[in-house]
Formats: structure tokens, C-alpha cells, sequence
């Protein structure tokens, strides 16, 4: 399995940067036969399910649950949970609560520790209160999973 982690805050012409970026390097995983693996929410992770389908890579999509139900996502990740839905081979329930960022965090540890590789979208800066990618790096490395970093020349963040 392969992961992908990043920053929330990505701007339009970045995510497009990076799903092109994505496609390439995926392409040789779905020829391996392996799968990608992605929590639901907008942004990074529907770029990460394109990329993954138009490289014919399988994918994963991991939605929140309470109880052993499905969970209702934040306004603005429901689109693209119906989008990574239709993108997806197979769906994983999670016991996490999609509005806690730490449950959310606690998820994204999780995921890793069943990938081989983590794909994470970030530009070196430290974690923050609303951004665990460096965080969530260091963790994959300290856990034994290989971590390859992407940030496109001309990537930038919302301000």
C-alpha cells in the first residue's frame, strides 16, 4: 500500500501540479500491483485518488465511523468523499471522529502503519496547530515506512 499525506492548504494550481506529479510516480506502483491508500477529505486527497485512477492504480478509501457507523464528514469534505467513493476499488471503515483534528491525526498514523510508502506533499515546514504533515512524516520514518517527499518547483500554499 501507499499513502499520501500534505498539507491542507494547497492552492488550485499546486493541487493540479501535483496530481500530474502523482499520475507519474503512481504509474509504476499499479504496475506492481499495489494500492494506494487515502483517508477521505478535499484537497490533496482527491488529487491523490485522480492521480491514482488515471494511472490505474487501485484505490483505498478510508471513511469515519462512530460505533461502527459511517460518520458525517465536515460540509466541505462530503464532495469529495462522494468523488474518492466513485474513484475507489474498496472502502475501509475507521473508528475516528472527523471533526477532532487529533482523531484525525491518530487515523493518518494508523493508515501509514499498513503502507510501504508514504507519498507526502510538503515543504519542509514544522507542524502547526491546523497542519500535521511534518509531524505525520516524522512518524512514518520513525515507524520504518519509506517516505518520499513531493514539492513541485512553483508549489505554494494558501496565504
Amino acid at each position: 500500500m501507499i499513502a499520501v499525506v500534505g498539507h491542507p492548504d494547497l492552492t488550485a494550481p499546486t493541487l493540479q501540479m501535483v496530481e500530474e506529479e502523482l499520475r507519474r510516480r503512481l504509474a509504476e506502483f499499479a504496475r506492481a500491483g499495489k494500492a494506494g491508500l487515502v483517508r477521505a477529505g478535499q484537497g490533496l486527497p482527491v488529487a491523490f485518488g485522480r492521480a491514482a485512477r488515471a494511472a490505474g492504480l487501485a484505490l483505498v478509501t478510508v471513511l469515519p465511523t462512530r460505533n461502527g457507523v459511517p460518520d458525517v464528514l465536515e460540509s466541505s469534505d462530503r464532495r469529495a468523499a462522494g468523488e474518492l467513493l466513485l474513484l475507489s476499488e474498496q472502502v475501509r471503515l475507521m473508528e475516528y471522529d472527523p471533526a477532532d483534528r487529533g482523531a484525525c491525526v491518530g487515523a493518518d498514523e494508523n493508515l501509514m502503519r499498513s503502507c510501504a510508502r508514504v507519498l507526502a506533499v510538503w515543504d519542509g515546514s514544522p507542524s502547526d496547530g491546523r497542519d500535521a504533515t511534518a509531524h505525520l512524516v516524522a512518524f512514518a520514518r520513525s515507524s520504518g515506512v519509506e517516505v518520499e517527499v513531493l514539492w513541485p518547483d512553483g508549489a505554494s500554499r494558501r496565504g
